[in-house]
Parts: C-alpha cells; sequence; structure tokens
C-alpha cells in the first residue's frame, strides 16, 4: 500500500520533476499511438493511390469497350450542354421546355443535313471516282517523282532484296455512288443509325429537363455557399462549353466559305464540298488541317494535269489556315480560352485512340468541360499527396532511426 502511494505522489508531480525513466514512460504510448496512427493514413493513401491508378488505367478499355453506348452518350451530353444557351433564350421568351428543346433538336439535326448534303453525298462521288484517276494521278505526279529516281531506285532494290513474292488474285470494287440523303441513310450501317437515333433522344430529355435538373441540384444543397458554388460550376462549365462551340464554329465556317470560294476561283469541282470539308476538319486542332491539305492535294491530282496546278488547292488553304491559325483564332479564341498545346495533344491522341476520329473531334470539348470543372472544384495536388504527408513519406521516427543508423 505505501508503495501505492509514493507511486501516485510520484504520478502526481509534473513532467519536469519526474524521473527520466518515468518520462519515457509516460511519452511511449503517445509516440506508439502516433505512429499507428500515421501508419493507418499511410495505408489509407495506398489504397486510395492503387484504386486511382486502377481506375485510370481500365477507364480507357472500359470506354473502348463499350464504345456503342458512351460515345454517343458522351457525343450528345457534349452537343446538349453546347445548345443550353439557345435553350435558355427561347425559355425566357416564355417558350415551354419542352417545345423548346424540340427546337433545339430540330436546329441541331438541320445543321447536320445540311453537312451531309453539302460533304458526304458529294464526297462520295470522289471515293468513287478514284479508281478511275488513279493512272492520271501517277502521270501527274511523274515529273516530281523524277527528281527522286535515285532513291526511288534504291528503295525499289532493296525491296526486292527483302520481299516475299506471293501470287495474289486482283479483286475489283464497285463503289455506288448514293444519289440523295435517302440512299446514304438506306446504306448505312444499322447499329450506326440505331445510335444516332439514341444520341438524339438524350440530347432532347437532357434540354427538356435541363432548368428543373439544375435547380434541384442547386436547391439540395445543405448551404448556401455551397448552393452558389455548385451553381456558379454549372455555369462556368456551360459557358465555357458553348462559347468555344460557338466561335470556333464562326470561324470555321468563315474559313470554309474562303476556301470554297477559292476552289471556285481556280476551277476545282465541288467547291462546298471542299470547303465544308476544310470547316468539320478544323475542329480537330493541328490533325485535321494536315489532313485537310493533303486531301486537297489529292483531289488536285485527280482534276488538274499539271502538276504545280494540282498543288494549287493545297496552297490556298494552307494560305487561309496560316492567317485564321495565327490572327483570327488567337485574338478571338485567346482572350476567352487558353489551353496548354501539350494538353491538347494528350487528349487528341487519347481520345482519338478510344473513339477513332469522333473521339478527336470530341477531344477539346472534354477537356475544357473537366478543365472548367477542377478550376473552379480545385486540382488535385498530386505530388503533395506523395511526399508530404502521403504515402510514400517516411513516417518521423523512421527518419530518426534510419539517421541513427
Amino acid at each position: 500500500m505505501q508503495m501505492d502511494h509514493g507511486q501516485e505522489r510520484l504520478d502526481d508531480r509534473p513532467v519536469a520533476e519526474l524521473p527520466a525513466v518515468a518520462v519515457t514512460r509516460v511519452a511511449e504510448p503517445q509516440e506508439t499511438a502516433a505512429a499507428v496512427a500515421h501508419r493507418r493514413e499511410r495505408l489509407l493513401a495506398a489504397l486510395t493511390l492503387i484504386a486511382g491508378i486502377g481506375l485510370v488505367v481500365a477507364l480507357p478499355f472500359a470506354l473502348r469497350t463499350g464504345a456503342e453506348f458512351f460515345l454517343p452518350v458522351t457525343a450528345a451530353l457534349v452537343v446538349a450542354v453546347a445548345l443550353v444557351p439557345l435553350l435558355e433564350w427561347l425559355e425566357r421568351r416564355r417558350v415551354p421546355s419542352g417545345a423548346a428543346a424540340f427546337l433545339c433538336v430540330g436546329f441541331f439535326l438541320g445543321l447536320v443535313n445540311v453537312a451531309i448534303a453539302s460533304i458526304i453525298v458529294p464526297a462520295s462521288g470522289w471515293v468513287a471516282l478514284l479508281p478511275s484517276r488513279i493512272g492520271q494521278v501517277k502521270s501527274t505526279i511523274k515529273p516530281i517523282m523524277e527528281i527522286y529516281q535515285s532513291l526511288d531506285r534504291f528503295i525499289n532494290e532493296t525491296t526486292r532484296q527483302v520481299a516475299i513474292s506471293r501470287a495474289s488474285g486482283v479483286r475489283t470494287v464497285t463503289l455506288e455512288t448514293p444519289n440523295s440523303l435517302l440512299d446514304l441513310v438506306a446504306s448505312s450501317a444499322p447499329h450506326a443509325i440505331v445510335q444516332m437515333f439514341f444520341g438524339t433522344l438524350v440530347i432532347y430529355f437532357f434540354l427538356a429537363g435541363w432548368t428543373a435538373m439544375r435547380r434541384r441540384t442547386i436547391t439540395s444543397r445543405g448551404s448556401f455557399s455551397s448552393a452558389m458554388a455548385t451553381a456558379r460550376v454549372i455555369q462556368d462549365v456551360v459557358d465555357a462549353t458553348s462559347s468555344y462551340l460557338t466561335t470556333i464554329t464562326l470561324i470555321n465556317l468563315v474559313m470554309g466559305v474562303a476556301v470554297a470560294m477559292a476552289m471556285w476561283a481556280i476551277g476545282m469541282p465541288t467547291p462546298l464540298m471542299w470547303g465544308g470539308m476544310v470547316a468539320l476538319l478544323n475542329y480537330v486542332p493541328y490533325l485535321g488541317p494536315i489532313a485537310a491539305a493533303l486531301l486537297l492535294a489529292l483531289g488536285g491530282l485527280m482534276t488538274f494535269p499539271d502538276p504545280w496546278s494540282a498543288l494549287l488547292p493545297a496552297a490556298c488553304f494552307v494560305a487561309i489556315h496560316l492567317v485564321e491559325a495565327n490572327a483570327i483564332t488567337p485574338t478571338i479564341v485567346g482572350k476567352k480560352l487558353t489551353i496548354n498545346p501539350l494538353l491538347i495533344l494528350v487528349a487528341l491522341s487519347f481520345w482519338g485512340w478510344v473513339w477513332g476520329t469522333t473521339g478527336a473531334l470530341l477531344a477539346v470539348p472534354l477537356l475544357i468541360i473537366l478543365k472548367t470543372v477542377l478550376d473552379a472544384a480545385g486540382k488535385p495536388d498530386i505530388a503533395g499527396f506523395l511526399f508530404e504527408d502521403g504515402t510514400l513519406a517516411r513516417p518521423p521516427h523512421d527518419e530518426a532511426e534510419r539517421d541513427e543508423g
């Protein structure tokens, strides 16, 4: 009992008056609890990191495998977000939501039909004409190829040495050109038509329920500040996406008209098709103009017998594009939106790999939506998560033990 009373008196004294052994015994449980809490935080951080890496790795394969569902839904949502300002303009004029959504969908389908009639139908005629014009293309580029005869001879000799000869039958392909939109739709794949119809329904129902959905999302927040933040994020996403697509569409239309007039002036057949094709391909940064120049060069080779005249369509487009890319677009779009070119290239390669040409067209709008959401919600500090107090940081006592060792 005396020892117990003595121990109580010892424990009641201030820490400064306790012996060193007693201070160590008091501090050990606190250090052990801190170490356990730190290990628990490191474990949770490691699990979060592993789950995040797994999601990032699996997501593109899931999107690519389920392209028949995800592609039309994503494309429809991007188009619907771009049409929200038109919907709100109609609703402010007391047009019911359902009728306003129907008018927006009709406006969009009208633009699509104009694009199909002016681009796809004439382009199918050029594709059908290509086999019969191969000889003309070869004779047109023959003077240019003569400059590289030595290189061509070297390549042919090397190819003959390593090539394996095998007989193959000659196959004749006959392409039938659709004469109308009905023929084009009838010759399309059924699942593509179903996807287009499904995407149109997604656009309509998204727009029809947009006002109620936005109101419900904002009013369901727990506080006024949270509601205002949600409203700001939604409005920023709509404004950034619709502003970019509207501005780029107007720029592309002006450039398409300029290219069409240039093609008409030099005697290129179907100038409206070339202007529409240039306007469409210019939605894809960097890669679209290159593809447009190559197609115009091929069209010139199929049309003009002189090699320098054949390159004139591509040269006209390059001149117009240089003015647009270096003077018009930076002046107009640069004031509203600035995106790192590296991010654009990564987005183009990623979405192009996942969904092909349609994915490349959607790459920049999706990048804008993601950037707007991250700017409003805050970007994740991955470096701080890993190296400050996160997964890869050593606990303090581990560093002390390593220094002592």
